[in-house]
């Protein structure tokens, strides 16, 4: 598994009966997790010491009810600043287990030793953008969403990271990639976070089981002559490591050989010394 156990400022204190208990920063937040079907295990005090809570309702969605929690907070991970807030279906603005993932490529481009052109799509609030612009990268993030545009460029400014080569980009991941093809222009590593079910900026509908497949193959077309890594997230119920891994043998290794795998994606839980599981990560190198 992939561990992102290098957080000092998050936690997930323990889980039960469909639940997680975590500390961002200062605060406790208790929020619905589908992986945790286990019940009546509750042990640590913090469950009765919440700033926040959201209910997921039985109707789908839910809503936050709120005790004691600022409209907007910071957390940080080494020397990278995420602005946090509660907003849509339970979110915060950050995924903390795709640390383990930031670690690892990070690690890839300092020691590449060469200039290194990454693109991530689907790039949300920017955590793996920080953490490869950080590393030395030149980043080119794209997201359909002017909102979590903005939100990262904001995480870049607090992470002192403002004046670094990032070209923020709102526009549909697909099209984009098309346009890119055509132009000729080349990345040595790719990042992609697709979602479940997604629309672009004119109504563009994904649906991950239809289209992620193809869109991997669509972007092995951007790889340079030499390129670094391949990285593919998801947390699609029914997609398991071996998916990811097999679409990368298909459209990466075949063509530049190098190397596979995948494997879930996971966070420590400090009240019961296990891991909980937290989507799932294929990776490939050249090396």
């Amino acid at each position: 598994m992939y561990l992102a156990d290098n957080w000092k400022d998050y936690e997930i204190i323990d889980t039960s009966d469909g639940e997680k208990l975590e500390r961002w920063g200062k605060y406790i937040l208790c929020r619905p997790d589908p992986q945790v079907i286990w019940q009546d295990v509750k042990k640590a005090s913090q469950w009765r010491k919440l700033n926040a809570h959201y209910h997921r309702s039985n109707k789908g969605g839910g809503e936050w009810e709120f005790f004691d929690l600022p409209e907007q907070w910071c957390i940080s991970y080494g020397d990278l600043t995420f602005n946090l807030k509660p907003f849509s279906f339970k979110h915060t603005g950050l995924f903390p287990e795709q640390a383990a993932n930031w670690d690892w490529f990070g690690k890839l481009i300092r020691e590449a030793g060469r200039p290194v052109k990454v693109l991530n799509l689907f790039a949300y609030t920017g955590g793996a953008t920080l953490a490869a612009a950080a590393a030395g990268a030149n980043v080119t993030h794209v997201d359909a969403s002017k909102g979590m545009v903005q939100w990262a460029k904001e995480n870049a400014v607090s992470s002192g990271l403002g004046d670094k080569p990032i070209r923020w980009l709102v526009d549909d991941c697909q099209k984009f990639v098309e346009r890119e093809i055509r132009r000729g222009n080349k990345y040595d590593a790719i990042i992609m976070d697709p979602p479940s079910y997604g629309r672009g900026p004119k109504g563009e509908i994904w649906k991950i089981e239809d289209a992620f497949h193809p869109f991997v193959k669509l972007c092995a077309q951007l790889l340079s002559d030499d390129p670094l890594f391949v990285l593919l997230n998801s947390y699609t119920t029914g997609f398991a490591p071996g998916v990811l891994s097999y679409m990368l043998a298909l459209e990466v290794a075949s063509k530049y050989g190098g190397h596979v795998e995948a494997d879930e994606v996971g966070l420590p839980v400090s009240g019961t010394g296990l891991v909980l599981p937290c989507g799932s990560s294929g990776r490939w190198t050249r090396a």
